[in-house]
C-alpha cells in the first residue's frame, strides 16, 4: 500500500494517529460472556445450516443467500452457498421481478458463474428501451444498477443500464420518494456500488438496516452480530501483536523518516480476508506491508541514488553476506527484511513453504522497480505516458501483495495459483492500473509532486495537452475499463476464483482508501472512525 512521497514532503508525512492505541487497549466487557456467545453462534449456525438446506422454493433460497452475504456471515456457510448457487446456475428461474432477476446474476456473476446480460432483455420494449414499470420499481432499480457494475468488455446493454438506474434513482432521491432504509442504500450504491464495497462496513450498515426489511430472518441477524463481536476479539487480540510487533520493528531499525502505519497494513488484511482462520495470514501481509512502505520511503524520500543502487543489490543477492554493501542506517533494515521472510517461511506448514519463495522474488521484483522510478527522478528523466504507467502499475505492489495475501491461507489456494500470481495475468495488471490511477488523482489533488518523476496523470497532462479535469475524467474511465478486465477473471480463471477474489478485494482496499480523491493510507486522519466501528465498538446484542 506503499505511496510515493518525495523529499521535500517526507517531512510532513502524518504520524501514525494510533500510537499504541492497540497496545494498551482493553475492551469492554462485552453484554454475555464469549463462551455464552460461542455456544449461541453454533446453535444459530445449525438454524441457519436447517433453513439452507430445507428451503425448497428456489427464489427464497436465493434471496437466503443474498441476506447471508450481505450480513457477512457466508464464510461459515460456503459449502451451502457453493452449492445453492449450482443449483440456481442449472435451473430454469421461475421469478420475472426485476430485484429477483438481478440478484441472480450479482450472486452468479460474483461467484464465477456467467450469466448473459439478455437476462434484462424482458425488461425492454420493442424499441430495446427499459419498459416504463420499471422506473416505479426503487429497489429493482437499485439491484439492477448494482449487478450491471459486474459488466465486462463490450456489454453496452448493461453499461446502459447503469446509467438508466443512476438517472432514475438520483431523481428519486431528489423528489424525496424513498424513505429508510432503501434511501440509505441507494445512496451508499451510488456513491460505490455493492460489488466494490469494503465488505465488512457494509455489514455494519446491513446489520442496522436489516431488521426494517419486510419479511427478514431474525436467526440470520442474530447470528450476524454474535458473529462480528466474536470474531472482533480475534481481531483486536491480532491488532494488539501488530501493533506490538511494529513498535519494536521500528524501535529497532531506527529509520525515523519512515512511516508507521501498522493499523492500516493489518486493516487492509481484513478487508482481504476477516475470517478467524486466515489470522497468520494478515500478519505475515501486514508484517510485508510494513517492509514496502520502509523501503518505499527509503528509496523515495530519504537515500541517496548511490544508496538506492546499493539496496537494490543487497535484496537482489539475499543473503547476510550482502550487509557490507550497505550503508550503516540499512544494515538493520536489510537484516530484518531477510529475517522476516524467514520468519514467514517457519510458521508455514511443509507443504506450503515454497509459498515464500514467489514473495521473495516479487519483493525482489519491486525493488527493482523503485529502483527504476529513482534512477529517473536521478536523472530528472520524463517518461512518456506509457513508460510511466508501465512502471508505476508494476511498482504499485499488488503483484506482491497478490502473492503475500495467499501465503498463509491453507489448502484453499494451489500451487497453480501461485504461477498464475507469478505470471501477472491481465486482472493483477488490472488492479495494479486502478491502483495507480487513483493514487495519483489523490495525489495530484492533494499535493502535486515537485521533486519525483511526473506521475501518470502529470505525464497524461503534458502529452496530451488537457486540462486536469479532462485527465480526470479520462482516468475515471480508464479505472472503469479495468473493472471490466477484474470483473472478467472471475468467469475466465473460475478454477482459481479464490486468487481471483483476493485481486479483487486488494482492488476493492485501494478504492476505499483513495475514496473521495483522498489517501487515506496516509493521511490516516480519514480512517479513524472506520477503525473505531470496525474494531472497536461491540455491535449491541
Amino acid at each position: 500500500m506503499a505511496v510515493s512521497n518525495n523529499t521535500e514532503e517526507a517531512t510532513t508525512i502524518e504520524a501514525s494517529v494510533w500510537g499504541e492505541f492497540f497496545i494498551n487497549y482493553e475492551p469492554k466487557p462485552l453484554q454475555r460472556s464469549e463462551q455464552w456467545m460461542v455456544e449461541r453462534a453454533n446453535k444459530l449456525k445449525e438454524d441457519v445450516s436447517t433453513r439452507l438446506q430445507t428451503c425448497n422454493d428456489l427464489v427464497e433460497r436465493m434471496h437466503l443467500v443474498d441476506a447471508i452475504q450481505r450480513l457477512g456471515i457466508d464464510h461459515l456457510f460456503k459449502k451451502d452457498i457453493c452449492g445453492i448457487l449450482s443449483v440456481i446456475n442449472g435451473s430454469e428461474f421461475p421469478s420475472s421481478n426485476l430485484h429477483d432477476v438481478a440478484t441472480r446474476f450479482l450472486l452468479l456473476r460474483e461467484h464465477g458463474f456467467w450469466v448473459s446480460s439478455d437476462a434484462f432483455k424482458k425488461f425492454r420494449g420493442s424499441d430495446g428501451r427499459f419498459i416504463n414499470d420499471v422506473t416505479d420499481d426503487p429497489r429493482g432499480l437499485l439491484s439492477l444498477y448494482n449487478a450491471a457494475h459486474l459488466l465486462v468488455h463490450d456489454e453496452p446493454e448493461l453499461e446502459e443500464a447503469i446509467f438508466f438506474a443512476r438517472h432514475h434513482l438520483e431523481s428519486m432521491i431528489r423528489r424525496g420518494d424513498l424513505n429508510p432504509p432503501l434511501v440509505d442504500q441507494v445512496k451508499r450504491a451510488l456513491h460505490v456500488p455493492l460489488t466494490r464495497t469494503y465488505k465488512r462496513v457494509e455489514t455494519l450498515h446491513c446489520m442496522l438496516e436489516y431488521e426494517q426489511e419486510e419479511g427478514h430472518i431474525a436467526v440470520l441477524l442474530d447470528l450476524a452480530k454474535m458473529d462480528f463481536n466474536l470474531l472482533q476479539q480475534v481481531h483486536l487480540r491480532e491488532l494488539k501483536a501488530i501493533s506490538e510487533w511494529s513498535k519494536d520493528l521500528y524501535g529497532h531499525i531506527e529509520l525515523n523518516y519512515a512511516r508507521d502505519r501498522a493499523v492500516e497494513n493489518y486493516a487492509t488484511a481484513y478487508i482481504l480476508f476477516h475470517e478467524e482462520g486466515l489470522g497468520l495470514t494478515r500478519l505475515i501481509f501486514a508484517k510485508i506491508c510494513a517492509l514496502i512502505v520502509i523501503m518505499d520511503d527509503t528509496y523515495d524520500s530519504h537515500a541517496t541514488i548511490e544508496e538506492c543502487r546499493k539496496l537494490n543489490e543487497a535484496i537482489q543477492r539475499w543473503d547476510e553476506t550482502a550487509i557490507p554493501l550497505l550503508p550503516d542506517y540499512l544494515k538493520k533494515f536489510y537484516c530484518k527484511i531477510l529475517n522476516i521472510f524467514k520468519e514467514s517461511e517457519d510458521q508455514l506448514t511443509v507443504n506450503e513453504k515454497y509459498r515464500v519463495s514467489y514473495a521473495k522474488k516479487e519483493f525482489q521484483n519491486l525493488s527493482t522497480y523503485y529502483l527504476q522510478e529513482a534512477e529517473w527522478s536521478h536523472q530528472d528523466y520524463k517518461p512518456s505516458f506509457k513508460e510511466q504507467v508501465e512502471l508505476s502499475t508494476m511498482s504499485s505492489t499488488v503483484p506482491l501483495l497478490t502473492v503475500a495475501g495467499m501465503l498463509g491461507s491453507g489448502e484453499a489456494v494451489t500451487n497453480e495459483a501461485f504461477q498464475w500470481a507469478a505470471s501477472h495475468p491481465s486482472c493483477v495488471i488490472a488492479c495494479a492500473k486502478i491502483m495507480r490511477f487513483m493514487n495519483d488523482i489523490a495525489a495530484f489533488k492533494c499535493r502535486k509532486s515537485k521533486g519525483d518523476v511526473a506521475s501518470s496523470l502529470e505525464c497524461y497532462i503534458d502529452e496530451h495537452q488537457v486540462t486536469s479535469k479532462e485527465a480526470i475524467a479520462k482516468f475515471d474511465s480508464l479505472i472503469e475499463d479495468e473493472w471490466r478486465t477484474l470483473n472478467k477473471a472471475r468467469y475466465e480463471c473460475s478454477s482459481l476464483l479464490p486468487a481471483v477474489q483476493l485481486v479483487v478485494n486488494i482492488a476493492v482496499a485501494f478504492a476505499f482508501f483513495y475514496d473521495g480523491r483522498k489517501d487515506a493510507y496516509t493521511f490516516t486522519i480519514h480512517f479513524q472512525e472506520v477503525i473505531d466501528n470496525l474494531f472497536v465498538k461491540p455491535i449491541p446484542i
